[in-house]
């Protein structure tokens, strides 16, 4: 019988991880206090996805992550540390919840690889105050989890949060760690049936195509006579099913059909999921250096080579698409600006997608150390690509258009680790997933010059690529 590397590094590292909660423990008893410990340990190279799938209980809060392009991919299942959040100041208090638990976590193994130490995952919904009262997600959910599983470059990292008080049995928890790294080798490389059988659905769009195309009639004229010059609408499309979703089927296809998004998937622990394939980065820092999109302005692909280049080249020199890319772009360099932040506009370019493709330009800028990521998302959401310009105005305008809750459409998914580097996307092309009932979202933008009857089929163009996926 082979044993993996990582494995009989197991065994060794048991040794100095028995030292070392032994010394936590003992300090814990000699303190009267409770500390918590995040232990990283190099396992046997699995899929997060299927670890999330067989390891994530209905009633605990699970995150998960996945980027193809950056060969990266991360779970976090149940939560150790975890704080639900309403309210304006809710980004101020997830930065106080994080940092303030962070002085109290000791860390164990190599803190060099990418994904090892404590990570906080978070996700905020798009209004800090819902008006629908049943609606499944708070304005703000923070949890550091008891497993997180990543992989980047074809490397596995197992991080286990726990918390040690003088009762704390380390025995018993080796035991149960040793027999969750087995059960973790034992998940096998998952090789999907070529074709599932998709799940027989009735449709019913909320908004009916002519409320949409009046909404958009409407919306112009304010834009031709008030201080408003761009507002996001968007609308959903309702999914029922004679089966349950299954969650992990449609986030496998996502990630087939989408391998240059962010494939994400949040569940609540009560039953209900969102889900999506993102093309927008809100923030990615790393070692200081911050990168962020503006990604406004969008087009279909064409089914031809000549037509694909066309499309492109219509979306490049339309006034129209670029004059909503830079309202995206001046929005995002003010506010990084007025945050004591430089930043630098790149060369804009095109992001092509399956079935759309975006005008986009990254900014980058370094961040000084005293500056949290999460000041920065609350400084950036929501952007004009995603509510529109004035931004206040534009929300405010968009509660009375729309007759459904946004929740955590178009919102800030991500981590933040311990050193300040994070991850953030921005929640759109998704889904909430409750038992055999879906809803789809999807917006565009609307400014002067658009034509309803363009507006509408590009949210069917959007709501589609999620249709797809879901099984």
């Amino acid at each position: 019988m082979t044993v993996s590397p990582c494995r009989s590094n197991f065994v060794v590292e048991q040794k100095d991880l028995y030292q070392f909660l032994l010394a936590v423990q003992e300090n814990c008893l000699k303190n009267n206090c409770r500390q918590i410990v995040s232990i990283s340990l190099p396992i046997d190279l699995v899929d997060p996805l299927i670890v999330l799938d067989k390891l994530a209980q209905a009633n605990e809060i699970n995150f998960y992550f996945e980027n193809k392009g950056k060969g990266e991919a991360i779970a976090a299942i149940d939560a150790v540390k975890k704080i639900q959040i309403h309210g304006a100041d809710r980004f101020t208090q997830a930065e106080y919840f994080i940092q303030s638990h962070l002085k109290n976590i000791i860390t164990f193994g190599d803190k060099k690889a990418v994904f090892t130490g404590p990570h906080f995952f978070c996700y905020f919904s798009f209004f800090d105050q819902p008006h629908q009262i049943d609606y499944p997600f708070p304005a703000a959910t923070v949890f550091l989890p008891r497993w997180q599983i990543s992989v980047k470059n074809e490397q596995c990292i197992l991080v286990v949060n726990t918390i040690i008080n003088a009762n704390f049995n380390i025995q018993l928890f080796l035991q149960k760690l040793s027999h969750k790294i087995e059960t973790i080798n034992s998940l096998k490389p998952y090789s999907p049936k070529i074709d599932y059988f998709p799940a027989i659905f009735t449709k019913n769009s909320i908004k009916k195509t002519e409320h949409f195309k009046h909404s958009v009639v409407s919306v112009l004229e304010k834009i031709n006579s008030s201080r408003l010059s761009k507002i996001v609408l968007a609308d959903v499309l309702d999914v029922n099913s004679n089966q349950n979703f299954n969650l992990f089927n449609s986030l496998n296809n996502l990630r087939k059909n989408h391998p240059n998004c962010y494939i994400f998937s949040t569940s609540n622990g009560k039953g209900q999921s969102f889900i999506g394939a993102s093309p927008e980065r809100l923030i990615s820092i790393h070692n200081q250096q911050l990168i962020t999109d503006a990604l406004a302005g969008s087009a279909p692909r064409g089914k031809t080579p000549a037509e694909d280049a066309a499309n492109a080249n219509r979306l490049l020199n339309s006034e129209k698409e670029r004059h909503e890319h830079l309202l995206v772009m001046n929005f995002i360099t003010q506010r990084l600006t007025q945050l004591g932040l430089l930043p630098q506009v790149l060369a804009p370019r095109l992001r092509q997608l399956s079935n759309i493709q975006h005008l986009w330009t990254p900014i980058s800028a370094i961040v000084p150390a005293n500056v949290h990521p999460l000041k920065i998302v609350a400084q950036l959401h929501p952007t004009p690509a995603v509510a529109g310009a004035a931004r206040d105005i534009a929300c405010a305008e968009i509660r009375r258009y729309e007759n459904f809750e946004r929740g955590l459409y178009a919102a800030p998914l991500g981590w933040v680790d311990s050193q300040g580097n994070c991850e953030f996307i921005v929640g759109i092309r998704s889904a909430l997933i409750n038992g055999d009932r879906a809803r789809l979202y999807a917006g565009a933008g609307i400014v002067a010059g658009s034509d309803p009857d363009r507006e509408f089929a590009e949210i069917q163009l959007k709501l589609q690529a999620l249709l797809k996926a879901l099984v």
